[in-house]
């Protein structure tokens, strides 16, 4: 893993340089300032007993379905379509290093963007005057969701794109796949026939990938290594599942 870093600070500016990903930080701030201000006048008008980050990280998987595809999209697709991940791999790198490179640098901008809406609560915490509304366990639980959750929703976003040559039908195929773990298990879990005896064990696994009952676990300050385990695992399986993609497409070449 000698040129893992290499790899990451080349990435990095890659990403720096790309329009996708100033579209993704755009439509990410102005969103999500727009839900903190929607927030903060629902609590102008009436006494909240949650604290305004409880409902503000509620939000999460509304910018996860679109700036994740952004930010991961080309990673992957992009140089198998012009050809360049031939070229790379025939440098002293593997693809393991090539793949965790791309992965990581899409993470780091991922959490600095997530990190950069710390500033609300800042700017909040100095106009209101007020620091009691601003309880620390949801706002540091709820970025702690969001740095452990986003490991497992990158490596999705990695994975799709090393399924694909067209980084539009990359993104298309990372917002599906999210789409279908973020909302799909949680409507899932809703479903009344999982209520049946004989579907216990279904219905078992089924709440145990439930996102959102995570988001609301960590909020409160409930951490269990259970839901530590999805997400490391999930990361791990997608990872290794790109790069085995990227391997065999290679080999197919």
């Amino acid at each position: 893993m000698k040129h893992f870093f290499t790899i990451l600070g080349h990435e990095v500016r890659m990403l720096l340089v790309s329009p996708s990903t100033y579209i993704a930080a755009v439509l990410f701030l102005g969103m999500m300032g727009f839900v903190f201000v929607g927030i903060l006048d629902r609590y102008s008008q009436a006494a909240q007993e949650l604290s305004p980050a409880t409902p503000f990280f509620k939000f999460f998987f509304v910018p996860v379905l679109f700036m994740v595809p952004l930010l991961t999209m080309k990673c992957l697709a992009e140089e198998r379509r012009l050809g360049t991940i031939e070229t790379l791999l025939t440098a002293p790198v593997t693809t393991t290093e090539v793949v965790l490179g791309k992965y990581a640098a899409a993470y780091l901008l991922y959490v600095a963007l997530w990190g950069s809406t710390a500033g609300l609560f800042l700017i909040l915490k100095r106009s209101a005057g007020a620091s009691h509304i601003l309880d620390p366990g949801p706002i540091i639980g709820g970025y702690l969701f969001i740095a452990v959750s986003g490991l497992f929703f990158m490596a999705i976003g990695v994975c799709a794109s090393a399924l694909s040559r067209n980084q539009a039908v990359a993104g298309i195929l990372s917002f599906t796949m999210l789409f279908a773990v973020i909302i799909g298990s949680d409507f899932l879990a809703s479903a009344s026939w999982l209520d049946d005896p004989a579907f216990a064990p279904m219905k078992a696994a089924v709440d145990y990938g439930r996102i959102f009952q995570h988001y609301e676990d960590f909020t409160r300050g409930v951490v269990d290594t259970r839901q530590l385990l999805f997400y490391g695992s999930g990361t791990v399986l997608a990872l290794v599942f790109s790069i085995l993609s990227v391997e065999a497409k290679l080999l197919h070449s």
